[in-house]
């Protein structure tokens, strides 16, 4: 099963330094998409060393097996790939512990992050704060990640809605990220993908500027995916577009 992809991202309207990061590798199937917090280089930087991380460490591991001695513990009790995209997060995370503890100015920096690895049939997918994964399938859009954020661990139990939670003050807390820190914890999960599908992956300059409803309407355009992508960013910076917005397409192509 083939991949079709496109990606764009800008450092929004208020915004000297885009402190978003992105890779596209078609070659591993993978793509990843990393938003940086720290403030100006701090944050570029721990964007980008996640994102070479995580593409490092499946670049070296794309022909091992289950079977063959691993450079990380692996659970035999999950794929490989999902070992693998685990195992470059972490990865990742390492090559902040080692840049903060190089540099006394990188200190306090960090990154949210999401990546899919793609498989045949197969999304093995992976995030770290507040970065998305959406899947367009039929006309439907399901959000694939649940942010690792204070507002929606509120509307998890009910304590806001929506609407009340894009408007709050604290929207831009995030419960989890990228820090170089020793215990962190990576979502994980496996997708099974369909010809005609299309992902998006996106820093939350994006959606927290379109709602769902305007994602939905942009990722179903008979476009190309570069169009989508522009697309996407255009709506945001019209909307006012205060933070880096970053995006990557995908669309599952026949085999």
């Amino acid at each position: 099963m083939g991949v079709s992809c496109a990606a764009a991202t800008d450092k929004g309207l208020r915004r000297q330094t885009n402190e978003d990061s992105f890779s596209v590798r078609e070659d591993l199937g993978l793509f990843v998409v990393a938003d940086g917090m720290g403030g100006h280089a701090a944050g570029e930087v721990a964007s980008r060393g996640v994102v070479e991380g995580v593409v490092a460490f499946i670049e070296a591991t794309v022909a091992m097996s289950s079977d063959q001695a691993w450079p990380i513990p692996f659970d035999p009790r999950q794929s490989v790939n999902v070992n693998r995209l685990r195992a470059g997060f972490r990865m990742g995370n390492r090559r902040l512990a080692a840049q903060i503890a190089s540099s006394s100015g990188l200190r306090g920096m960090a990154t949210t992050a999401v990546a899919v690895l793609i498989d045949g049939e197969t999304g093995t997918l992976g995030h770290v704060g507040d970065s998305r994964a959406y899947l367009l399938r039929n006309g439907q859009l399901e959000r694939l990640t649940r942010d690792h954020s204070w507002v929606e661990e509120q509307i998890h139990v009910g304590a806001l809605s929506e609407n009340a939670a894009r408007e709050h003050p604290w929207r831009n807390i995030v419960t989890r990220a990228l820090s170089g820190s020793e215990d962190v914890e990576v979502d994980i999960q496996e997708v099974s993908l369909k010809v005609g599908d299309r992902l998006l992956l996106c820093s939350d300059g994006v959606f927290s500027v379109l709602r769902d409803e305007q994602i939905n309407n942009v990722l179903q355009r008979e476009s190309d995916l570069d169009s989508l992508c522009h697309v996407l960013i255009q709506g945001a910076n019209d909307g006012g577009g205060p933070d880096n917005v970053t995006a990557i397409v995908l669309e599952i192509d026949a085999v």
